[in-house]
C-alpha cells in the first residue's frame, strides 16, 4: 500500500467514478468499511445530509465543500454495496435518473410543453394506487404535510391562492383557542399546525426553510438578551416575566435602529 501522507489517485471520467473507486479500495483494505452495510451506513448518511444542510444555511464555502464530500462519499458507499449485493451499480442508477428527468422535463427535452412536477408525477405512479400511496415514511412531520399538501394539490384538491389558506388558518387558530382546556387541543394544534404548512406552501415558502428561520432568528435575539442581562446584572433565572419582556424589547428595538 501507499504511504499514509501520499495522495490516492483513483482512475474514471469523472468525480462520481472516483468516489466509487475510493469506497471500493476501502471496502478492500480497511476492516471497517468492509464491514458496512446499506443499513448500517443510514446513520452516517442522515447525519451528513444535515451538516450540509448547515453548511448552506452558515454561508461557509469552505465548510460546504468539506461537507458535500462527505455526502458524496455515503452515496458511493449505498452504490458500492448496492452493486455488491444485486444487480445495482452506477449505470443503473444513473440510467434511471436520466430517464425520469428526460420524463418530468419534456419541455426541456423536446417531448413536449411544460407540465408541473406534481402532476407529471402522478401520472408515473400505477394507476392503481392512490394519490398519497408513497409518501416517505422518514420525513419528518413538516415535510410531510407539505408532501400531502403537494400530491392532492396536483388533483385540484387546493386553494386558489394563499388567501384561502390564511383564512383557513385562522379559523383553526379560533378553534385550537377554544379547545386549550379539553381533550381536543392536541387535534385541533394539529390542524393549525397543517393549515400553516398550507400558508408557507402557498405562499411560496418551505415551513421547515421559514421556521429555521424563525428558530434562528429568536436564538440570536434570546443570546443578545443574555448579553443585555448580564451587563445589567440581572440573573435571568430569578428575573420577572415583566423584566424579561422589557429586555426582550430592548434587544428589538437596536436591532431595528
Amino acid at each position: 500500500m501507499n504511504p499514509t501522507n501520499q495522495a490516492h489517485h483513483f482512475p474514471g471520467p469523472g468525480t462520481l467514478d472516483r468516489a466509487l473507486n475510493l469506497v471500493r479500495f476501502l471496502r478492500c483494505e480497511c476492516p471497517w468499511d468492509a464491514q458496512q452495510t446499506a443499513e448500517s451506513l443510514i446513520p452516517h448518511l442522515l447525519e451528513e445530509t444535515h451538516e450540509v444542510v448547515d453548511a448552506i444555511r452558515n454561508g461557509d464555502d469552505l465548510e460546504l465543500e468539506s461537507e458535500l464530500g462527505d455526502l458524496l462519499l455515503n452515496l458511493a458507499f449505498q452504490i458500492v454495496v448496492a452493486e455488491e449485493s444485486s444487480d445495482i451499480n452506477a449505470d443503473s442508477v444513473y440510467a434511471r435518473l436520466e430517464s425520469k428527468m428526460i420524463t418530468r422535463h419534456p419541455d426541456v427535452f423536446g417531448a413536449g410543453e411544460h407540465q408541473e412536477w406534481e402532476a407529471l408525477k402522478n401520472r408515473e405512479r400505477a394507476k392503481d394506487t392512490g394519490v398519497l400511496t408513497g409518501l416517505t415514511k422518514g420525513l419528518d412531520p413538516l415535510t410531510r404535510s407539505y408532501r400531502i399538501q403537494e400530491r392532492v394539490a396536483s388533483v385540484g384538491f387546493d386553494w386558489d391562492d394563499a388567501r384561502g389558506a390564511l383564512d383557513k388558518a385562522s379559523e383553526e387558530l379560533e378553534e385550537a383557542g377554544n379547545a386549550l382546556d379539553s381533550e381536543d387541543f392536541i387535534e385541533e394544534v394539529g390542524d393549525l399546525l397543517f393549515a400553516c404548512v398550507n400558508l408557507a406552501r402557498l405562499g411560496g415558502s418551505h415551513p421547515t426553510t421559514a421556521l429555521e428561520r424563525a428558530n434562528s432568528k429568536f436564538v440570536g435575539r434570546f443570546e443578545k438578551l443574555e448579553s443585555l442581562a448580564r451587563k445589567k446584572d440581572i440573573d435571568l433565572s430569578t428575573a420577572s416575566l415583566t423584566t424579561l419582556n422589557k429586555l426582550w424589547d430592548e434587544v428589538k428595538s437596536e436591532e431595528r435602529q
